[in-house]
């Protein structure tokens, strides 16, 4: 059964964020999932993110620096290398709630047979992480919902990728 279980690409899009980016690799390494890669997309920054990043290497499977448009310019380009059969996105100032979020979600996508998955947001005290300052609360998928403004955070959506979704509505 585990033969069946998607890659999972999760793409980082970054500029002068030295301060976070440590974290957030760390709880990607922190995953007990393992068909998982690590894209890097980022905006030629200018503090100790690229030190940060290349220190990293053992668990980025790719990463750029270069000029772009702004965070979405940087997180289609890291759709556009992203080889894994389900695509989500890390911030660079975000982490993972605990060690088996993409277990999860990988199992969701294995057994479910679904071809996009989110979940609750927590949004919390940049210093003080423990602290809750906000709860995003996920609910059951609807069309409707969509035809009315209402959208799942993008940091909780995980697709699969190009080729293998099928959208029936």
């Amino acid at each position: 059964m585990k033969d069946l279980y998607p890659k999972i690409s999760i793409i980082t899009a970054t500029w002068n964020c030295e301060s976070t980016i440590q974290e957030c690799i760390e709880s990607y390494k922190k995953q007990d999932y393992d068909n998982k890669e690590l894209i890097i997309i980022d905006g030629n920054s200018t503090d100790n993110t690229l030190n940060i990043i290349r220190n990293n290497l053992e668990v980025i499977n790719q990463w750029r620096s270069e000029s772009d448009n702004g965070i979405y310019d940087a997180l289609n380009k890291g759709i556009a290398l992203a080889t894994g059969d389900v695509i989500g996105f890390l911030h660079a100032d975000d982490f993972f709630s605990d060690e088996f979020v993409l277990a999860k979600i990988a199992k969701s996508f294995a057994t479910e047979k679904n071809d996009a998955v989110y979940g609750d947001l927590l949004y919390v005290d940049k210093t003080n992480p423990s602290r809750v300052i906000r709860t995003w609360v996920s609910k059951p998928f609807k069309k409707s919902l969509l035809d009315n403004g209402w959208m799942p955070p993008h940091p909780t959506l995980y697709v699969k990728s190009v080729g293998s979704v099928s959208v029936s509505y």
